[in-house]
């Protein structure tokens, strides 16, 4: 999936959003506490577990209780989270949060953030119950997770604070893994929001995928869709955007090892601009154990002496 892109517009709205929930904490440091954020927005959470049926219907029935929406429609809750494998969801009617508890715990700090996301977008209440995509036009559904993905990553990564700090480091896999623990968020939350954000003129891609090495790849893997994020920067987005997430993966199996963890390897990768001219990156790629993360860097235009 590659990252998608917000109107200037949509962008400046959703800042002001986050802006004012950040005032509203007094402007905290890193990491931010998720749990003063539910109690200025008056937010409940609670957990449902996809994986036992016993605890679902606890869940539903509960909901009921309270939740007009489900209270018409009891299946639809169960339902939906089953059909389409959600892991959080937002009830704007109760201003509840349920996060799915089968997940692994350190990934509930981003579902939680992107359910804040859809609380304070104001035009997201009434169009949904949750994330179920029977209530919502594929086109508009992906436009308001691109829009509560945004709203997540200014609220972890606190608005222009993350930006400006991430100017200061050099755009390598070691920064980025410093950053996520200083803003206590994921390495790959971390690397996407890098990608997008800081050194915004600089030509970076980043890739989120299983093991690049065919030794270690799963059985499940996929050649033809073989990353599960390949985010761009807005300045490669502009002049390399013709680069699949294929030709991606491509180019950092030339260099990746089969390590069980840790470095997998860098290496140089040629990318043609949309212009014909061949331009030089430095890649690197780290395993850690759940996913490959790659990084890559715009170094220079390729000498003309090298192309002889």
């Amino acid at each position: 999936m590659i990252n998608p892109t917000l109107s200037i517009r949509t962008r400046s709205d959703l800042d002001k959003q986050i802006e004012k929930v950040l005032k509203g904490l007094g402007t905290p440091a890193p990491p931010l506490d998720l749990r003063v954020v539910r109690e200025l927005l008056v937010l409940d959470r609670a957990f449902y577990n996809s994986e036992d049926d016993g605890i679902l219907k606890e869940t539903v029935s509960k909901l009921k209780i309270a939740g007009i929406q489900v209270l018409k429609r009891p299946a639809l809750l169960r339902e939906a989270i089953r059909k389409f494998s959600l892991k959080a969801l937002y009830l704007p009617d109760q201003k509840r949060i349920l996060l799915d508890q089968a997940i692994p715990e350190l990934k509930h700090r981003w579902s939680e953030a992107h359910e804040i996301g859809h609380s304070v977008i104001p035009w997201h209440e009434g169009m949904m119950l949750g994330d179920d995509k029977q209530t919502l036009l594929p086109l508009c559904h992906e436009q308001m997770e691109a829009e509560a993905n945004y709203a997540a990553g200014q609220l972890l990564f606190l608005g222009e604070r993350f930006r400006t700090e991430a100017l200061d480091h050099l755009p390598t896999i070691e920064n980025v893994k410093k950053l996520a623990g200083d803003y206590g968020n994921t390495a790959t939350s971390t690397l996407w929001r890098f990608v997008e954000e800081a050194h915004r003129d600089l030509p970076m891609f980043a890739l989120v995928t299983g093991h690049p090495h065919t030794a270690r790849r799963l059985p499940s893997f996929d050649p033809n869709n073989p990353c599960r994020y390949y985010v761009q920067s807005p300045a490669f987005r502009l002049r390399f955007g013709t680069y699949s997430d294929v030709d991606m993966f491509m180019l950092i199996t030339r260099y990746c090892g089969a390590q069980r963890g840790g470095m997998l390897g860098q290496g140089e990768c040629r990318l043609t601009d949309d212009n014909g001219a061949m331009h030089l990156f430095d890649s690197q790629t780290f395993f850690n154990r759940y996913d490959a993360l790659t990084l890559g860097v715009w170094r220079n235009l390729e000498p003309a002496s090298s192309l002889a």
